[in-house]
């Protein structure tokens, strides 16, 4: 096979006539999607908004109270994780359930529906705090 120089490239290789006026400028092909979502970002945040003494008080005691909620489900997350393996240890290998081994479903199966339990857990707290917190605005007609 002969060696090609830089400017060997198919583009240079066909007519003009053939398949029209072939251009070597590189263009970027997105999907309507993909432009619609990058000319949304392009444009930075918004305004911000600001906030009065009350409200600032109110959306700071919300975020305490919700990282509050988020750190206690930390700390569940944490015993599960590092509970298992000590709950495993303690476990007689030699017990099974059919052809498996009792640790290996418990590895396998246990961890996922309980971490399951506590983000749904965790969402729910966080969202009667923000729904106690509107509440309390709308009765007080400050919304």
């Amino acid at each position: 096979m002969a060696k090609r120089s830089p400017d060997d490239s198919w583009a240079a290789r066909v007519p003009a006539g053939e398949w029209g006026a072939v251009s070597r400028k590189r263009v970027a092909v997105t999907s309507p999607q993909t432009r619609m979502a990058l000319a949304t970002r392009r444009g930075g945040p918004g305004p911000l908004t600001p906030l009065d003494a009350e409200t600032l008080a109110r959306a700071r005691g919300m975020r305490r109270r919700q990282l509050r909620i988020a750190a206690v489900t930390l700390l569940g997350a944490a015993v599960l994780l590092v509970g298992l393996p000590v709950l495993l240890d303690v476990v007689p290998r030699g017990i099974r359930l059919g052809d498996m081994p009792v640790v290996w479903l418990a590895v396998a199966v246990l961890p996922y529906p309980l971490l399951a339990l506590l983000a749904h857990l965790q969402l729910r707290r966080a969202e009667r705090v923000e729904r106690r917190g509107t509440e309390r605005d709308t009765a007080a007609g400050r919304r």
